[in-house]
């Protein structure tokens, strides 16, 4: 079993900072992608950023030039440092990572969802 536990959530002034961290754990193989979803009040939850193994990154056209997606393959943890944020960066972030699993028979590929963590940017 594998869990991703969020952190770094909280209230910030508009124009502020924040830094998520998600920690992967459980019997992992390997973690390919990861990435940063979020979801606005009354909204769909949409991509944030998502960083693969090498390094590679993308990001949602809204958090590009604030929004700087990161990862520590030795920690299986990948961070999300937010810059200038805004009211409308307001929601649940969550991690989402692509595992691969060892089981008796062969590798297997999950995909696995943090329970998500609150960011309030206020006006």
């Amino acid at each position: 079993q594998v869990q991703l536990v969020e952190s770094g959530g909280g209230l910030v002034q508009a124009g502020g900072s924040l830094r998520l961290s998600c920690a992967a754990s459980g019997s992992i193989f390997a973690i390919n992608v990861m990435g940063w979803y979020r979801q606005a009040p009354g909204k769909q939850r949409e991509l944030v950023a998502t960083i693969t193994r090498g390094g590679r990154s993308n990001y949602a056209d809204p958090m590009k030039g604030r929004f700087t997606i990161s990862r520590d393959n030795a920690k299986n943890t990948v961070y999300l440092q937010m810059n200038s944020l805004k009211t409308e960066d307001t929601g649940v972030y969550y991690c989402n990572a692509e595992v691969s699993i060892a089981t008796t028979k062969s590798i297997e590929a999950l995909e696995v969802w943090g329970q998500g963590t609150l960011v309030t940017v206020s006006s």
